[in-house]
């Protein structure tokens, strides 16, 4: 895989580049109800198999990825309590008087 590949499956779904797996999972699901020969007769054979490759790709490279517990990597995606962790015993900004 690479990187071009797995930006074309992202725009092929339609997902940004922070996605989350159950975003891309959703994504797919929407597309395809649109796509999918059942449901739209006149929909082109090579869009539902673009986006079936395209969701087999983002699943395989979110199934290889290495999760990241750490304090960093957490404060990282979640600011505001890595803000209210720093400045919960200020009076002024934490609101807390000890």
């Amino acid at each position: 895989m690479t990187y071009g590949e797995l930006q074309r499956a992202c725009q092929t779904l339609g997902v940004g580049e922070r996605a989350s797996l159950q975003e891309v999972k959703e994504r797919y699901r929407e597309r395809v109800r649109t796509a999918h020969p059942d449901v739209a007769p006149e929909a082109d054979e090579m869009t539902i198999r673009e986006l079936n490759a395209a969701y087999r790709l983002l699943r395989q490279y979110c199934q290889g990825y290495r999760f990241d517990f750490s304090q960093a990597a957490f404060d990282a995606q979640h600011p505001e309590e890595r803000l209210l962790r720093q400045f919960a015993q200020d009076p002024v900004w934490g609101g807390e008087t000890t």
